[in-house]
């Protein structure tokens, strides 16, 4: 068992998620700020941000996946795609086109530490990180106080899913963290 201390991982807390009027827009996500913020403080230099950004090749099926949502046929550096919280200069930001954060980029920033996740949308990046973490090997916690999903029903449904996954993934609430 690895005695690293655990990596937070805020995962793409971004404008195309925050903004109600966008059609990726997750409800709570105003909610869960003050708490990514609370645990960003608390994680000190072991936070690592993410961003979810579109790959403009649209390769195999992310093209009908664009074709649904044209309007986030977004370029990287678009406001869209900002982030919403304050990033301390040098933190490590790992932008990918995958609903997925885990893979080499992340685990470079890592190493072998566990993971403590929080962010949205619960059902799709979160779980899809927590799931491909998990398959990895590593030890995962989800702060469900510090994720929203595109509806409450959907954050539920997801957390529950995750619970499942004990002991690989532990479904926490930021209070019961360090």
């Amino acid at each position: 068992m690895t005695t690293h201390a655990p990596w937070l991982v805020v995962i793409d807390m971004q404008v195309a998620f925050s903004d109600p009027a966008s059609g990726w827009a997750a409800e709570g996500y105003g909610s869960i700020e003050p708490v990514v913020s609370d645990l960003a403080g608390r994680f000190g230099d072991r936070v690592v941000w993410t961003r979810f950004v579109r790959d403009p090749a649209e390769e195999r099926a992310w093209s009908g996946y664009y074709e649904r949502w044209p309007e986030f046929r977004l370029d990287e550096a678009d406001p869209a795609w900002a982030l919403t919280q304050p990033v301390p200069d040098g933190a490590p930001v790992v932008t990918l086109p995958t609903f997925s954060k885990w893979g080499p980029e992340l685990e470079s920033v890592v190493g072998d530490a566990p993971l403590v996740l929080c962010g949205v949308a619960t059902e799709c990046c979160v779980l899809g990180t927590a799931f491909a973490a998990a398959d990895a090997g590593r030890r995962v916690s989800v702060v469900a106080d510090a994720c929203a999903g595109a509806t409450a029903a959907l954050h539920e449904q997801a957390l529950v899913l995750l619970g499942q996954l004990a002991p690989l993934v532990t479904v926490v609430t930021s209070d019961q963290l360090p």
